[in-house]
This record gives C-alpha cells, sequence and structure tokens, in this order.
C-alpha cells in the first residue's frame, strides 16, 4: 500500500510521414498510400523514435532515475487529458480534451507548466472528446516551441472533422505518427535505467488495443497504458469497456494490478467492471468528467463499487486539477480545490449537483420553448458529427 500525501499482425508497427491530403475513411487504404511509409517489427521490443542513444555497453555502469514523476489530470470538463513528466524531463500527453474548446484549456494549462514540447502525444481513440485539442496543440508547439516528438494512436479512423483535423495537424507538420497494440512500449530515456534507490526505472507499456486485425471499434481499441516506475504504477485505459476489460484480464493480468488507476470512460458502468477492478486493486482513482455531466458520469455503481474497495477517489469536477508526484515510492497529490476523496461523499457531492441542476432547468423552461439548435446541442448539430450521443440511458457516450 502506497503512502499518499494529499495537496497490426505480428506486432508490426506503421509509421506515418507525409501524405495526401485526399480523405481516405479507412485507414488502411491510407497507409498504403503514404509516402515513406515505414514499418518496424518486433512486438514489444519498443518503438524507435530516434529519440534514444545507443545502447551502454554491457558491463557499463547504467545510470540511476534521481528525479520525480508527475502526473497530471487537467480539468477539462466532460472529456480527457493527462499529461505525464518523467524525471528526464520528457513529456506524454495522453488526450486533449473535447473537440470545442479546441484545445485552449490544454494548452493554457502546458503553458502555466513551462511545457513548449510534447514528446510523446497520444490518442486513446478518436472520439471528439479526447482528441479534440489534438490538431490545435501540434499547432501550438510547432509554432512557439520545440514541436512534438512523436504521436501514437490505434490505428483506428474515425469520420469526423476532428479526426481529419488531427491528421491535418500531423502531416503539416511532418510529425511521426506510430500505430500501437499490445507489448509496444514507449521509448523513454529512463526505459534501461534504475531509480535511485535501487529499483526499477521507468516504463511504459501499451497492453491495448490488440495485435493483429481487432475490428474498427474506438472503444474495444482503445489504448491501454501502463506506467511503472520504482514500486509505483499508473494505469490509463481511455474509454475501453468491458469486453476491452475482460480481454486484458485474460491476457495482461501481469501488467494491471496499479497503484493509481484513471477510471475508464469518465466512470461509466461501461468501464471499471468487477472483475477488472478484481485484478487491478487500485490504492487511488482519478475520474474526470463534468460535474453535472449529460450522462450521468460517475455512474453511481462506479462510485459505490471504490466505496467498498476502499480506493481514494479524485474527481477533476470536484478537485480541479489533480497532480500526482512520486519517487517511485511514495506518493504526494495536489488538487486546484478543496474536495472529499471519499466515494461515498463524493456520490453526494455528484447528487447534489445533480438535484440543483433539475430545479435550474425546471425554472429556466416555464413559458419558454428552445429552438431545435438548442436542444441539439453542438454535438448534435454539427454537419461533422464531432460528438454524438448515443441512445439509451446514463451510460450513453460519444459514437
Amino acid at each position: 500500500m502506497f503512502q499518499t500525501e494529499s495537496e497490426n499482425p505480428e506486432g508490426v508497427q506503421t509509421i506515418i510521414g507525409p501524405r495526401s491530403h485526399e480523405r481516405v475513411v479507412n485507414r488502411t487504404l491510407l497507409l498504403v498510400a503514404v509516402v515513406g511509409l515505414v514499418t518496424l517489427a518486433g512486438c514489444g521490443a519498443g518503438i524507435d523514435t530516434g529519440q534514444n542513444g545507443d545502447e551502454p555497453p554491457d558491463g557499463a555502469d547504467i545510470p540511476t532515475v534521481s528525479g520525480e514523476l508527475e502526473l497530471h489530470h487537467i480539468d477539462v470538463g466532460q472529456a480527457d487529458a493527462t499529461l505525464l513528466v518523467t524525471p528526464d524531463g520528457e513529456t506524454i500527453l495522453i488526450d486533449t480534451g473535447d473537440w470545442r474548446p479546441d484545445g485552449e484549456e490544454v494548452i493554457d494549462y502546458l503553458d502555466s507548466q513551462g511545457i513548449d514540447r510534447i514528446d510523446h502525444l497520444i490518442a486513446t481513440h478518436a472520439h471528439a472528446d479526447h482528441i479534440g485539442g489534438h490538431a490545435a496543440v501540434i499547432e501550438h508547439v510547432e509554432e512557439n516551441g520545440e514541436g512534438v516528438g512523436a504521436a501514437y494512436d490505434s490505428g483506428v479512423a474515425h469520420m469526423s472533422q476532428t479526426y481529419d483535423n488531427y491528421l491535418d495537424a500531423i502531416e503539416e507538420y511532418d510529425v511521426t505518427l506510430f500505430e500501437v497494440a499490445e507489448g509496444d512500449e514507449l521509448p523513454l530515456s529512463e526505459a534501461e535505467n534504475e531509480t535511485a534507490n535501487g529499483t526499477e526505472g521507468l516504463t511504459a507499456t501499451f497492453l491495448n488495443p490488440p495485435a493483429g486485425d481487432s475490428g474498427s471499434d474506438l472503444h474495444y481499441n482503445s489504448v491501454t497504458l501502463a506506467v511503472e516506475f520504482g514500486e509505483f504504477s499508473y494505469l490509463t485505459t481511455g474509454d475501453a469497456e468491458d469486453d476491452a476489460e475482460e480481454r486484458l484480464v485474460d491476457e495482461q493480468t501481469d501488467h494491471l494490478p496499479s497503484t493509481v488507476y484513471q477510471a475508464g470512460h469518465h466512470g461509466s458502468t461501461t468501464s471499471s467492471t468487477s472483475p477488472f477492478l478484481d485484478v487491478v486493486e487500485p490504492d487511488i482513482a482519478v475520474i474526470s468528467s463534468a460535474l453535472e455531466s449529460q450522462y450521468g458520469h460517475p455512474h453511481d455503481e462506479v462510485l459505490e463499487s471504490f466505496d467498498e474497495r476502499g480506493v481514494e477517489t479524485y474527481w477533476t469536477a470536484a478537485h480541479g486539477d489533480i497532480v500526482l508526484t512520486t519517487d517511485g515510492e511514495d506518493v504526494s497529490i495536489s488538487t486546484a480545490d478543496d474536495a472529499p476523496t471519499d466515494p461515498a461523499a463524493l456520490l453526494e457531492l455528484k447528487h447534489e449537483a445533480t438535484e440543483d441542476e433539475d430545479e435550474d432547468t425546471a425554472q429556466s423552461s416555464l413559458g419558454a420553448v428552445s429552438p431545435a439548435s438548442s436542444l441539439l446541442g453542438p454535438e448534435l448539430s454539427s454537419v461533422h458529427g464531432d460528438a454524438q450521443r448515443l441512445a439509451g440511458g446514463p451510460g450513453a457516450g460519444y459514437l
């Protein structure tokens, strides 16, 4: 238990270089037409971005990591954006929030942290509440900073203007794009190092999507990353749902136990299933969603499950930006806003906010007729269909 202080087939990797402006919905066809297409064989051997130096010779002293790993869960409302800063100062940005702010919230946060380069830009999947700021972030750091080292995604395409803008930015700024699968590792400079206390160094391993043909479902193929640093471990699954979690339990059991778990699909009951949590056994959970989520996130059942398991829980809607810092042994946590970390208390806070919203809605709707466009909202009225809601109950999410 950690001490916390609150304050493709055969694993072939595909690299995308410059490509034509012609839109190809089937990304497999797109890859065939790419100029300068390169494949790297060897699942689990890591991805060579050209950023790492030569391997140390046998018998050479391996340098130790003396710094801390930072995990910044940025408050982007009903969306996801997480920044990791390694002890060596490498930056990993996982998702960039919703399409409506167009990356502004994430860019502002990066600027506040003095970050002008993203070494590793990851898209868990192509839904607009996860890659909404990708194009803007790429443009920002390329035009005003030191650029993007490499980008990573599942290779599963999506028909939306947001996804199109993302690929346009990749092409315009000649960013190398890797298609990842289970067993691949981020090429971090600390990967072969030890921490200062002699424990294992920092590694970041992709557990999902599956290798080979795994279909076109964005959630089933959601990029899942397991980060290990000394005795500390972190798991983020994007919007992976119960079927993906079942596969992970069956095939990736050794990588799942985690000190910190970012709740899948914004705390929806489609994720964080009991069999999955039985293996992950998190000490701490982080949920990224809005206070008055139109989908009811986080769902009551998930908070109740965390409560039953004694999981210390942080929620961006209640705590704002959430920063975890670890030296590989201990974890300290700071939040922008004070709020309880007891899941039962957060559930009560959620219900109070929902009741207040219902009262406000009833008051504002008296004698008023909303135009069709207002009822639809931007996610349904958008001609590009960037973020459509699924039919159904509170578990509905982005298409």
